[in-house]
């Protein structure tokens, strides 16, 4: 049982660092959610990067929302007490997704925690971080299909991005997955930028829509896509307190509702 002076130590702790949006305690393992990996804070030096091997590192930048070179850039990270060596068991997302068992394949993108995940009949197959619109042209939540892809795109924004791996799902907004820099925030034009692995794993994973002949009407649509929720641009990001890894993100039972 956590005493309740250990309750009151970590809650001053909590209450101090919240300025920097982090918490620098966390409870026992047994005070953490059933299942739910324990996390801390830990510096990352480039002498301290040297302790985590090539895997870990990947993992540490799904965790902390940055692809390899804005992850370099921290003082500090979330990492877990324990590694597995199986990412999944680290996704905040559910294993298991009733509402999508309906479907092959669905993905699901949670804007409030800059992460997404991939799954088949409901179950979890992939997750990873996102960054997606900034500010000032945010990613739109709702229910969608994977349109069309193409290995490399020029971007309508600056025909100097070259976006990778791009997958659509708004075709009348030109609005996509593909690889791009993850710096830790959504900072994308409403597109969902993804690590280059990942974005590479969904290019050839998800399914295209499947147009007629006429090249005006879907005979199949693609691969289903829900985008859920907006990110609160006024808070730090949820995901560098330790409180937040305790429970994992909700799901919606029904994916179609309000469409």
């Amino acid at each position: 049982m956590v005493s309740n002076e250990t309750v009151r130590l970590c809650a001053a702790a909590v209450a101090a660092a919240a300025g920097l949006g982090l918490v620098l305690c966390s409870l026992p393992a047994r005070a953490q959610s059933a299942g739910q990996p324990v996390y801390r804070i830990a510096p990352f030096s480039p002498a301290d990067r040297r302790q985590f091997t090539p895997e870990q590192r990947a993992l540490l930048e799904k965790l902390n929302r940055r692809d390899a070179e804005h992850l370099a850039r921290l003082s500090e990270v979330i990492v877990p007490e324990t590694w597995t060596g199986d990412e999944l068991d680290y996704s905040p997302l559910p294993r298991e997704w009733r509402g999508a068992a309906q479907f092959a394949k669905a993905i699901v993108v949670d804007g409030r925690s800059q992460v997404f995940g991939a799954y088949e009949a409901g179950h979890l197959v992939r997750w990873g971080p996102v960054s997606t619109g900034r500010v000032q042209s945010q990613t739109p939540p709702g229910f969608y299909h994977l349109t069309w892809r193409a290995r490399q795109r020029r971007s309508t924004e600056n025909d100097e991005w070259l976006l990778n791996w791009y997958f659509n799902f708004i075709n009348e907004r030109g609005i996509s997955f593909h690889e791009f820099e993850l710096p830790g925030r959504p900072a994308s034009h409403a597109c969902v930028r993804l690590l280059a692995r990942d974005a590479k794993w969904l290019f050839e994973w998800g399914q295209q829509w499947r147009l007629n002949p006429d090249k005006l009407h879907v005979d199949e649509p693609g691969t289903p896509v829900l985008i859920l929720g907006v990110y609160d641009f006024r808070q730090p990001p949820p995901w560098l307190q330790l409180a937040w890894w305790q429970q994992p993100i909700e799901l919606p039972a029904d994916p179609l509702a309000g469409r």
